[in-house]
């Protein structure tokens, strides 16, 4: 449970008080661990009586016993009583009943035989926080710090001897047993003047990303100016930087009803699709609570479904040039359906209860309208996040590129497509079947355990997936480009190059995190950590922190090259999503530091390349 190396606290042999302690190491035989003092002193505890630096919070008390005045030698006293102070009418007693006793001193030295520094309110910095889609865990202290080595006694030393030698009234004898009880407490809730006490909290404070607040308000109204001005770039006939802007227009000629209805009718069609009782239900990480929800995994044959509605589409003589005709007027229409999902969210997100919250949220209402405030909101058993991950925006992107194809033959009186744009379709195709056909894989990504889901993910999945990722596509039906087929070969070995990475790296990653002792696995080197997790240092694993994202990066780059190079534009996409996985990898990189904290350490001294080896 604990990692060598790690700072916590370990409860001192017949007490019920914890001191920092550094495990030193762990005997699976006996179980247990032997950990080290500040002082020095060396003992074996069990793993119950060591507890996590993040299990206690701090807690005020109307005073402490070790306050200025005292430290001063000053004869003033509070007027509430302590655990450590007997009740004022047998002050005197007991005062001249101690007279009679050993010095104080002495008994000190007789029954304190290792002198322990007391706790430090501030934990060391290689302490380990637990993580599992739960918010973190982090100690609150309600008092302001003096300074960074500020102490708190959890008793008396002289409390603590006056007990041993029952210098105290029998009454207050009673209390102190009482106290031993409550372990887990460290200390009683008895009178205002005891002590500070620390507690579990789920609340969470850091900084927030993005940029903060005005970050994300630029990012809300950037993304889609930025969106439209791509898509209208991309329809000139020359796309250069140099007619940046593109002429606008007007607003009435972007938005027709009649449009926003048929993207109703996708998004609802897609819902229905994804309500069908096909395909099996997988459970998902555990919820701070301890739950773990259920996933009906049918995102493969929602595909097939769409794919046989497309196909009867010809058929029937459906016109799919409205698509293409009408691409501004639907990006439109996502954007508004995408912000009206948004406002529906965080609203009801205000109701929703404390553990049901992202771990990414803030308490900012701009920040959590765009990060998400709810984690996993759900309309019975219709997780709304789960849905638009894998479905309208991704399994529309690939409509859309089939349409480019068709509208590509019809502008320019083509029998068939071009080699370029049958690269870009087979390419992004295998792309959006692999992640349908391995949908489970999601559940443990980032958007799923970590970020709410907000406007971020809403626009992300909704407008900037299908409108921006079929971006190549796009471009080539204004701009063809000739391929030949030796270029075309280098092009596709490159993006099976970049699948292969791509497949392997997660394929490896998610049959360790199914089944750590599989046969198959165990060639590969793992370092333990205290959260009972594994990290994977050889393999796909040991050549980079993240072959995922590189094999993802050099996929993206395949994708852009049957586009020419005549413009930069068709290049956006590999820029953009070079920055996104850069930004994703420090979010992890952070992640994983404080989810694993010194095995973290050890694991980056092990693969020190991050994406790019």
């Amino acid at each position: 449970k604990f990692a060598d190396g790690e700072v916590v606290r370990g409860r001192w042999p017949g007490s019920s008080l914890y001191y920092e302690v550094e495990i030193l190491s762990h005997d699976s035989k006996s179980q247990l661990y032997t950990v080290k003092y500040k002082d020095g002193t060396e003992l074996e505890l069990k793993e119950s009586d060591i507890k996590a630096l993040t299990s206690f919070r701090q807690r005020k008390g109307g005073s402490t016993s070790s306050s200025p005045s005292r430290r001063r030698g000053s004869r003033s006293r509070s007027r509430s009583r302590s655990p450590g102070r007997p009740p004022r009418n047998s002050r005197r007693s007991a005062s001249a009943s101690a007279s009679k006793q050993p010095d104080i001193k002495e008994m000190r030295k007789e029954v304190l035989e290792v002198k322990l520094t007391p706790l430090v309110l501030k934990p060391f910095g290689n302490s380990i926080s637990r993580y599992n889609g739960e918010p973190e865990h982090k100690e609150r202290n309600d008092i302001p710090h003096k300074n960074t080595q500020e102490k708190f006694h959890l008793l008396e030393e002289s409390s603590y001897i006056s007990t041993q030698y029952s210098l105290r009234p029998r009454r207050d004898e009673i209390k102190l047993k009482d106290i031993d009880f409550k372990e887990e407490e460290i200390v009683t809730k008895g009178p205002p003047t005891s002590l500070r006490t620390f507690e579990v909290t789920t609340t969470q404070k850091k900084g927030l990303e993005f940029g903060g607040v005005p970050g994300v308000f630029l990012i809300m109204f950037g993304l889609p100016v930025f969106l439209f001005l791509l898509l209208l770039m991309c329809k000139q006939k020359d796309p250069s930087l140099l007619n940046f802007p593109p002429p606008l227009p007007a607003l009435s000629d972007l938005w027709e009803t009649r449009v926003f209805g048929v993207y109703l009718l996708w998004f609802f069609l897609q819902s229905l699709f994804y309500l069908l009782p096909i395909g099996k239900v997988v459970e998902g990480t555990p919820l701070t609570d301890g739950r773990r929800l259920k996933y009906r995994l049918n995102g493969f044959y929602a595909f097939i479904l769409t794919s046989a509605l497309v196909g009867a589409s010809f058929f029937w003589g459906i016109d799919l040039h409205y698509v293409y005709s009408h691409f501004l007027q639907l990006a439109l229409a996502g954007t508004v359906f995408a912000v009206l999902l948004s406002v529906y969210l965080y609203t009801r997100a205000l109701k929703a209860r404390r553990d049901e919250l992202s771990p990414a949220s803030s308490g900012n209402a701009i920040y959590d309208f765009f990060i998400g405030r709810e984690l996993n909101p759900r309309i019975g058993n219709f997780d709304l996040k789960y849905f638009c991950e894998l479905r309208p925006g991704l399994i529309g992107w690939v409509v859309i590129n089939l349409v480019m194809l068709l509208a590509e033959m019809k502008l320019h009186n083509l029998a068939g497509p071009s080699l370029a744009m049958i690269l870009v379709n087979s390419f992004q195709l295998l792309y959006v079947v692999d992640a349908l056909w391995n949908e489970e894989a999601v559940l443990t990504t980032m958007d799923i355990i970590h970020d709410g889901f907000g406007f971020m993910l809403a626009f992300g999945d909704l407008v900037w997936v299908p409108f921006i990722y079929s971006f190549q596509a796009f471009y080539l039906v204004m701009h063809p480009n000739e391929v030949s087929w030796p270029l075309a070969s280098l092009i596709i070995a490159l993006k099976l190059c970049g699948y292969i990475i791509f497949r392997c790296a997660n394929s490896q990653k998610n049959a360790f995190r199914k089944n750590p002792t599989d046969p198959r696995l165990a060639h590969l080197k793992i370092i333990h950590t205290s959260t009972g997790k594994n990290l994977l240092v050889s393999g796909w694993w040991g050549f980079v922190r993240h072959p995922n994202y590189l094999g993802d990066l050099i996929m993206a780059l395949a994708w852009s090259l049957p586009c020419g190079f005549n413009h930069i534009l068709p290049y956006f996409y590999v820029i953009y999503f070079t920055v996104l996985l850069v930004h994703r990898e420090a979010r992890d990189e952070q992640n994983c530091r404080e989810k694993y904290g010194l095995a973290w350490e050890k694991y980056c001294q092990c693969v020190p390349y991050r994406i790019f080896p």
